[in-house]
Formats: C-alpha cells, sequence, structure tokens
C-alpha cells in the first residue's frame, strides 16, 4: 500500500499513448469520453447484420430453388440436396475462421471486416444468378471462406468502448445476429420469384425471370455495397507498436499490451471451452430448426407438412425477427438478471423441449388458427434458442481475459462453424428420409424430424448441468 504523500501506482505510471498507433488513438478517445459509443455501436451492429444475412436469406426459397435447378430425382430428395447449399456456407467458413483471427491480429481487425464485405458483395450476388446445382454450392463455399469477420468483430465490439460499456456491445453482436438469422429470411420469402408474385413490377421476360432468386440476394449486395462505403470511417482497434522504447515507462507499456503471449492455452480453459461447447450444440439446434421448420412449413400437407408459399414462410419469420429485438432489448436482461446465464439456459432449454413437441399437431390446422400457432410457436422457438446462445456468449466473454477474447472469439467461430455445417446436411437428409416414412409406426413422418430435435436439445439441457459446464467465478454461486 502506498505510504503518506506517495502518488498512488497508477498516478505513478499513466498510460503511455504512441503517435501513430490506431489502437492507442481508440484508447485515447475512450479515456476522454466517457460516454456510450452510440454511432460505433450501430455500425457495429450494421456489419453484423449484413454478413448474417446470406446466411438465413435462401431458406425460404431454397426448397423451390433446388426444384427449379432439377437436381433432385424426386420430391422427396429435394430436402437432401438443400441441406447441402446450407453446409457448403459452414463448411468454408470453419476451414477458414481461425486463419481469418490470425490475419486480425497481425494486420488489424478493419482489413478483415472490409474483405468479409467484399466476399459477401460478390458471391451473394453469384448465388443469385447460379442455374446449376455446383455453381450453387461453389458461390456459397466460397462465401463462407472468404467471410472471416465474425470473430474480429466480436473482438472489436469489446475493443471499441470503455469496459463498462462492453455488456452492451456483446449484446449487441447477440442480437444482431439473431434478428439477421430472421430478416434474412424474410426478404429472401417476398423477394424470391418476383415475376410470380408482382408480374406488374417484374415481367417474365425480365433478368428476375429468367433468374428468380437473384433480387433478395441484389438487395442484400446493394446493403453490403452501401456498408463497404461505410467501413471508410471506421476506426482501427489493434495497437501497432514501434519495436523502439525511449524509457523504462514505455517498455512496462510495450509489456502491458503483448502479455497475452503469456496466457495459458485456451484449450486448458475448461470454463471456456465448456462454454464454447455449449454455444456449438444451441447453434447446431438454431440451424438444423431453421433448416427443417422452412422444408416443413413449405411441404405438401400429404408429406407431413404445411402447404406454405416462400411468402408465408417470410412473414412468419419477420414476426420472429422483430419479436427476437424486443425480447433482448426489454426481457432477457430481467431474465438473466434473476436466473443467472446457466440457470436461463436451463429453464430455455425444458421449454424447448416442450414446445417441438407440439409441431407435428400443427398440421391438424388451418387457416387463421394456423397462421395464429406457428407464429406464436416460432416467436417462442427462436428466443428460446437467443436465450441460450447469448447466455453461452457471455459465460466465453467472461472465461478469458479482454486479451485474449479475439483469438477465443475466432475459436468458437470455427468450432461453431463445424457445428453449423454439418446440421443443414443432416437436417435435410433426416427430413427426406421422414417423408418417406408417412404411414410408419414409430414416430412417423415429422414426428421422427421434431423427436430428433428435441434429442438435440436434451443434450444442449445436459450440458448445462455439472460437471460438463464450467462457470466462470463471477457467476458462480456464493
Amino acid at each position: 500500500m502506498a505510504g503518506d504523500g506517495e502518488a498512488p501506482l497508477l498516478e505513478r505510471k499513466p498510460r503511455v499513448y504512441f503517435d501513430g498507433c490506431p489502437g492507442c488513438a481508440v484508447e485515447r478517445r475512450k479515456a476522454e469520453n466517457s460516454g456510450v459509443p452510440y454511432w460505433q455501436f450501430f455500425h457495429i451492429w450494421i456489419i453484423i447484420l449484413v454478413s448474417c444475412l446470406p446466411i438465413s436469406l435462401l431458406f425460404p426459397f431454397i426448397y423451390f430453388m433446388i426444384r427449379d435447378l432439377h437436381i433432385a430425382k424426386r420430391v422427396e430428395d429435394i430436402g437432401f440436396y438443400a441441406g447441402f447449399v446450407g453446409a457448403s456456407y459452414m463448411l468454408g467458413r470453419a476451414l477458414t475462421s481461425t486463419c481469418w483471427g490470425i490475419v486480425a491480429d497481425r494486420i488489424g481487425r478493419k482489413p478483415v471486416i472490409i474483405i468479409g464485405i467484399v466476399a459477401t458483395l460478390v458471391f451473394n450476388t453469384l448465388f443469385g444468378l447460379s442455374l446449376h446445382y455446383w455453381m450453387a454450392i461453389a458461390t456459397r463455399f466460397l462465401l463462407g471462406s472468404l467471410n472471416g469477420l465474425l470473430g474480429p468483430i466480436r473482438a472489436y465490439a469489446v475493443e471499441i468502448c470503455r469496459t463498462e460499456h462492453q455488456a452492451i456491445g456483446l449484446s449487441l453482436v447477440s442480437t444482431s445476429w439473431a434478428i439477421g438469422l430472421i430478416i434474412g429470411p424474410a426478404i429472401g420469402g417476398y423477394l424470391a420469384q418476383p415475376t410470380e408474385k408482382y408480374p406488374n413490377v417484374f415481367p417474365v421476360n425480365s433478368i428476375f425471370g429468367r433468374f428468380p432468386y437473384f433480387l433478395p440476394c441484389l438487395c442484400v449486395s446493394l446493403l453490403c455495397l452501401i456498408i463497404l462505403i461505410s467501413c471508410t470511417w471506421l476506426p482501427e482497434t489493434l495497437h501497432k507498436h514501434k519495436q523502439e522504447t525511449k524509457d523504462d515507462q514505455t517498455k512496462e507499456s510495450v509489456k502491458q499490451h503483448s502479455s497475452s503471449t503469456t496466457k495459458r492455452v485456451l484449450f486448458k480453459n475448461w470454463p471456456l471451452m465448456s462454454s464454447i461447447i455449449l454455444f456449438c450444440l444451441t447453434s447446431y439446434d438454431d440451424m438444423a430448426y431453421t433448416e427443417i421448420f422452412s422444408l416443413w412449413a413449405e411441404s405438401d400437407k400429404k408429406y407431413g407438412g404445411l402447404s406454405f408459399t416462400s411468402e408465408d414462410v417470410g412473414q412468419v419469420l419477420a414476426i420472429t425477427g422483430a419479436s427476437i429485438l424486443l425480447y433482448q432489448t426489454f426481457i432477457y436482461p430481467q431474465i438473466v438478471k434473476v436466473l443467472g446465464p446457466v440457470n436461463a439456459s436451463r429453464v430455455a432449454a425444458i421449454l424447448s423441449m416442450v414446445l417441438l413437441f407440439t409441431y407435428p399437431h400443427m398440421t391438424h390446422l388451418s387457416g387463421l388458427w394456423l397462421s395464429i400457432v406457428v407464429n406464436i410457436a416460432s416467436v417462442l422457438k427462436n428466443n428460446l434458442v437467443v436465450t441460450i446462445v447469448t447466455c453461452s456468449f457471455i459465460l466465453q466473454n467472461n472465461s478469458v481475459p479482454q486479451d485474449q477474447r479475439a483469438t477465443a472469439n475466432g475459436l468458437a467461430t470455427t468450432l461453431m462453424s463445424f457445428f453449423k455445417a454439418f446440421a443443414p446436411a443432416g437436417a435435410g437428409i433426416v427430413f427426406s428420409w421422414a417423408q418417406k416414412r408417412q404411414h410408419a409406426s414409430f414416430f412417423p413422418g415429422d414426428q421422427m424430424v421434431f423427436f430428433l430435435l428435441d434429442i438435440v436439445v436434451l443434450v444442449e439441457f445436459i450440458w448445462t448441468l455439472k460437471p460438463f459446464l464450467a462457470v466462470p467465478e463471477q457467476f458462480s454461486p456464493s
């Protein structure tokens, strides 16, 4: 403890800012301005949104796109081929996310973010112009492998603000991602096949008649172009110090910024790894459910579906997206305050299992009642998933020091992407198989599909229990 007349440690060793270092410029701004960086947070929110939209954009129309590509010999095989289109993006992202994280730590967050937006703009546009199945697979794979901004943007959300505002930044990441997974299908549902839905605006002999799934992709790509231009004003947060130092005080500052190399290996950090596994399991559940919901809703009632159009599915998911925004803003913080992230995850998993058992029985409804029940179920299911995802994200980011968060986020993105790569393919195969057993005695048709989804959620619930999930100290019961 400092003696009488002795200056406190922080006063004796004030923080040193290096001229020409973008990271130090951000740190100086944060020190001078204690307010919430609303503009930077909004920019992060939009970037995550446009990077997420292409992932879910195709769900409402993939069933019809595979049909029009004439790759499936039978109607029952459409789900099989559709699953691989969804999986190709996640496979590409899984193979490159860690590499993009390393690049972001070497050259900065901003270049990786810009490259990711450019890749989204180019390959999302080409996907909408696909006339062959192989082209759809290839463009989705390249879109996933060249868009590596998800890990760096999570680190960026923490680095751009003061410590007391980091919770807001992390919440924005989760909220924007969840809303993007819903708004994307809404865009795809309303704008796919425009010559059939809006013949007075889009004539059959136009480019949108030849490429019926180009319009939703074009709209997302134009949004990417606007965001790409706005990234000109995006500040870099990575510290780029010169190696030369002038005095011991400067050496101490450099040592503080480079201390991450002395931290323990992330794979040996079980609180981190266990929360990442929970995140991966929930992401698998989310991706598989989204794939199955669209296929199930659009398939004919004689195959156990709802006979919805792509516009119907888009409308359901748009309503769900609005509910997620309200839930994350007003309800979720209160739930976590009362239950904590672990108990909130457990309750959400239990309720999700109960809800999934009701889905097969919706096929007996029709008209307005069917619309109301499907919308309520979709709102509840997606908000329960968002609850677990956000809770696992909070646990993950509190399991490592701040200077390891970028690496941890890159690792989480890689592992999560592998899970999400298998989810659409697995869901498509299971859905196609289930449609062929409509008259089986044990869980026929769609009942088997939702039963298997329940098994996945059950594994999520089990993982929230000890000894599987190791909770950081600040969330441990006293």
